[in-house]
């Protein structure tokens, strides 16, 4: 039942972000120097931005995004447990990533604009998108106490896979409200061409999108590791679909990925608002245009190299 599904996931939720909270009292961002917006600003625009800035503003192909106008308060907008609770959660999720990026923003530590920042200088100081997507992995994994990943795919997800769908889609909205703004659990597309109940997730609008104003950030920082943190560590198939047109993101608990969604997904055009103006297309690519389409962001993953489990 959900009220099970609810206490469930408190229990859990409460144990591994206290063991984090305790962890984070205790570590310190390594690797360099905490950094400020004005800091982190040449660090994510970089040499590259300088030489190549001409050369990118003649790719013509973006997309607008949701209308700026109607964008929501997200400060107001909080998950079921509250304002506390949510602070915690960012504040816990950006010290891990912090210690594992080696910098850190100088705002407040549940202050989202801070958790930008900390993103912007991820996306910047790796050339390679794996090494993205594989750190923004191990900081989910971060979260969690050892025994529950270990456990959890032996214990619920193998055996009980439609529960474990609906868990994990209930504890996504209980735990990521702060991080993607107003969502529902919803019925959602699994494999085999049925419909789960209440496996899904529908984020109305990305706040995480919105605010980084980058498909790419949205890929690679987000929909691909978080991908493959359910896939690797908790046993169950994960397919995020992004609407970069309306900011809408799907999660369907059950679903695998294939490798045309992912493709979909990978080989939209930059954002209109995208604050490198398409920079990072050259820096993750080399510096060559011809290495990739005009059409297709900074960092996507090139049209015949989907870095995500995918199935055919």
């Amino acid at each position: 039942t959900k009220q099970a599904v609810k206490k469930y996931f408190l229990i859990c939720i409460t144990y591994s972000f206290t063991v984090a909270s305790i962890q984070s009292a205790f570590v310190t961002p390594s690797g360099g120097p905490n950094v400020s917006s004005s800091s982190l600003q040449p660090v994510s625009r970089g040499t590259c931005h300088q030489v190549l800035n001409e050369k990118v503003s003649k790719f013509p192909q973006t997309i607008p995004g949701p209308p700026i106008e109607t964008k929501p308060d997200y400060e107001n907008i909080h998950g079921p447990l509250g304002k506390k609770m949510d602070d915690i959660f960012l504040s816990v999720f950006r010290s891990k990533l912090a210690e594992r990026v080696g910098v850190d923003s100088k705002l407040p530590k549940n202050s989202y604009e801070g958790l930008m920042e900390l993103t912007a200088a991820l996306n910047s100081r790796y050339s390679d998108r794996r090494d993205v997507q594989q750190i923004s992995k191990d900081t989910l994994v971060s979260l969690f106490p050892p025994f529950i990943l270990q456990w959890f795919p032996i214990l619920f997800a193998r055996p009980f896979p439609e529960f474990s769908m609906r868990m994990n889609a209930w504890a996504t909205y209980f735990a990521g409200t702060w991080l993607m703004g107003e969502c529902e659990v919803n019925d959602c597309d699994i494999d085999g061409g049925g419909i789960g109940e209440n496996q899904g997730l529908l984020v109305k609008r990305c706040r995480f999108l919105e605010e980084s104003s980058c498909a790419s950030v949205c890929i690679n920082a987000c929909k691909i590791p978080t991908q493959r943190f359910f896939s690797e560590e908790m046993g169950l198939p994960l397919t995020m679909t992004p609407d970069y047109e309306t900011g809408e993101c799907q999660f369907s608990f059950g679903l695998t990925p294939t490798s045309e969604i992912d493709l979909e997904a990978s080989t939209t055009p930059c954002l209109s608002r995208c604050p490198s103006a398409g920079g990072m297309r050259m820096w993750h690519t080399g510096g060559d245009p011809k290495m990739r389409s005009v059409s297709q962001c900074s960092l996507l993953p090139l049209d015949d190299n989907i870095d995500s489990p995918v199935k055919e």
